[in-house]
């Protein structure tokens, strides 16, 4: 014999009711946070139509990544959802992998970048970066990274747009909160094919 299942509370009619309280509940929490709805997407500029997101467009191509007269890499970066996004795909010569996806906080006025390689279970592995002040021309973030042991240090990369199309990107760690900065890459970006 199959158990009986106790009779359902509220039927149809209530179950409709609720979720269009929910729905109003939704769209007016929305609005109060400034989307109230469908067409507020609508009515927002593209971020291709806003200054800002245009920082890095210097960056933007298909590059063979140089240091030293040696080739050590390519990187493909991209903009993605509309100007929204900046994604790198670097590739190592010796075949290492590396992603980032930049990003503008326009409350804020500044980029963020998020690093991840196939070594995300060491130090530098994974970072998280913030726009900082830069030499003029150029643009800087810098991050915290976190060794096995507790111990940070500090992590910055310098991209700055060279003569010829070209970009540089300087890469630095400090052991003693910034008050003094190791090189650990610098690199001369060429565009790919010339």
């Amino acid at each position: 014999m199959t158990p009986r299942r106790a009779p359902r509370r509220g039927g149809t009619r209530a179950r409709r009711a609720a979720l269009r309280t929910t729905g109003a509940l939704l769209t007016a929490g929305a609005a109060l946070l400034g989307e109230a709805g469908p067409g507020a997407a609508q009515a927002a500029s593209r971020c291709d139509d806003v200054p800002g997101f245009h920082a890095l467009d210097f960056r933007v191509g298909e590059w063979t990544v140089w240091v030293e007269g040696e080739q050590v890499g390519t990187n493909r970066i991209t903009k993605v959802l509309s100007g929204c996004a900046v994604e790198e795909h670097w590739e190592a010569a010796g075949g290492g992998r590396g992603r980032s996806l930049f990003y503008d906080l326009p409350a804020e006025s500044a980029w963020r970048q998020v690093w991840v390689t196939q070594r995300a279970l060491l130090p530098g592995g994974v970072e998280e970066k913030r726009q900082m002040d830069s030499p003029a021309g150029g643009v800087r973030f810098q991050g915290t990274v976190t060794r096995p042991d507790g111990a940070t240090y500090l992590d910055r990369t310098t991209l700055t747009p060279l003569a010829g199309g070209q970009v540089r990107q300087h890469i630095e760690t400090s052991t003693d909160g910034g008050a003094t900065w190791r090189t650990t890459f610098d690199a001369e970006y060429r565009p790919a094919g010339a």
